[in-house]
């Protein structure tokens, strides 16, 4: 690949910004420079290969998704976007490493499940991913084999306290899993809903003959979402664990992650683009089926109750710590359909993986949150909390050159024959416009996207085995 020197821009990073030039020698990054720096005793610009002016836009270190599902089986049927086609939208929207979820089902092995993910990904990603490990089935099997997959680059694994039959783990599970990450220093990390408690609910509304997607969100209430949230950082508590709470949609759980933080525990949570953007009345109970678009668990809450602006807020102050988008996509028809008079048979995700930059970035220019609070969200924490920081997440020498240049005075219109590549009949984010625009983006030296041309290709992603997180206290 060459050298190639991206100039004039303003490098962007968690700490701060500063007008800077940027040099890539072959896959790495090997210096950052003060603009027409002379310090190697000879014109930079002239030695390179290629030089890309970076003129008016930010250049930032590329996007970390941390939380992704490509070709998750689910409720009878799979997310319908596969590694390769997931992963070049990602890559579209400036997201330059996934960390997607191998999944250990109920009466399998976990290295089993590890390997089936493996051999989903080989050779079909446009950009690089790393594995976190879905433990479905604990038992004395699994916890042994737990003991094994830091060797094996995954230093997180997910436990569910929804979907009894599933993949669900009683509380007594949950504490032999966290003795276990005690021990090991393995993330866990929590989908926290009261699954029981909801099954009840959802065979309640059925039954009275509430069948449509709204009933979705009524079913799985923000109360099931703030006390398994509250049990997952007791037993965290209680056994030492690093814990991470997936995809927190509801205010009351932020208040029982910020109430951990503050006397000093290892808690973490993520929310994602839905849960700051979209909402139980306008989306959720839209006309007729067309809610299923949005069927996500957790769910979309109350604009009414204020969770929208609250999660903003955490993000503003840190009792949340990144965003990612828990991409697990389905196609209305032939997929979301399945649920068609029950709601809760419609297969469960939102697409998202292509546009988070984007939306994070439109919180920006609405003065949510700084721009430095933009990349620290979107690449610098998720690098961190995952083992995968000073090779990912920040634009420094030795870190992979994952660069993304950023336009602010660009415009994104997202919406299908718009900006949409995931593999989807409809688009969860139509109509949204964006404030900016993705205009570059390289993976390890590599443009793979330029303006509106794809000059990426299927196996030019690596896998990333990862270290333990560089987040704890």
């Amino acid at each position: 690949m060459g050298r190639t020197l991206i100039r004039g821009g303003t490098v962007v990073s968690s700490t701060g910004r500063s007008e800077a030039d940027v040099l890539i020698d072959g896959e790495k990054i090997v210096a950052v420079l003060a603009p027409g720096s002379a310090i190697f005793g000879f014109d930079v610009a002239a030695s390179a290969d290629t030089v890309i002016d970076a003129t008016g836009k930010y250049v930032i270190p590329g996007g970390i998704d941390a939380h992704t599902h490509m070709e998750l089986p689910f409720g009878g049927t799979a997310a319908s976007d596969t590694f390769e086609t997931g992963t070049r939208a990602a890559a579209w929207g400036g997201t330059t490493t996934i960390i997607d979820f191998a999944v250990q089902s109920y009466g399998q092995r976990v290295f089993d499940g590890l390997a089936t993910w493996h051999d989903k990904a080989a050779g079909n990603c446009a950009i690089d991913y790393g594995f976190h490990q879905i433990i479905g089935d604990l038992n004395t099997d699994s916890l042994q084999a737990m003991d094994g997959l830091l060797a094996e680059g995954v230093s997180s694994f997910k436990l569910f306290m929804a979907y009894p039959g599933v993949f669900y783990s009683d509380d007594a599970q949950i504490l032999r899993a966290m003795q276990k990450s005690a021990e090991t220093g393995l993330m866990t990390m929590m989908h926290a809903e009261n699954g029981p408690a909801i099954d009840v609910l959802v065979g309640q509304l059925l039954a009275e003959g509430k069948t449509d997607p709204y009933y979705h969100g009524i079913a799985r209430a923000w109360q099931l979402e703030e006390e398994a949230t509250h049990r997952a950082i007791m037993l965290a508590d209680l056994t030492g664990a690093p814990l991470y709470v997936v995809h927190v949609s509801a205010k009351q759980a932020v208040a029982q992650l910020a109430a951990a933080r503050s006397r000093g525990k290892n808690v973490f949570g993520e929310t994602c683009p839905q849960y700051l953007y979209l909402s139980l009345e306008e989306n959720l109970g839209a006309p007729g089926f067309e809610g299923a678009k949005w069927v996500c668990s957790t769910p979309l809450r109350s604009r009414a109750e204020g969770h929208q602006e609250e999660l903003w807020q955490s993000l503003r102050t840190n009792e949340l710590q990144l965003v990612s988008t828990d991409h697990c996509p389905f196609c209305m028809k032939g997929q979301k359909d399945l649920g068609l008079g029950d709601f809760s048979k419609i297969p469960n995700g939102i697409g998202s993986v292509e546009h988070r930059l984007d939306l994070l970035y439109q919180g920006v220019v609405e003065g949510r949150i700084t721009l430095e609070r933009w990349v620290e969200l979107t690449s610098t924490t998720p690098a961190r909390m995952f083992g995968l920081y000073g090779t990912k997440g920040v634009i420094q020498p030795g870190a992979d050159a994952d660069v993304v240049l950023y336009d602010p005075a660009g415009h994104t219109s997202i919406g299908l024959g718009k900006t949409h590549h995931m593999n989807m009949d409809h688009a969860a984010w139509e109509g949204y416009e964006i404030d900016g625009h993705v205009d570059t983006v390289l993976s390890r030296g590599k443009v793979i996207v330029d303006g509106n041309s794809y000059l990426g290709a299927k196996g030019d992603g690596r896998y990333l085995p990862r270290g333990l997180s560089q987040y704890l206290i």
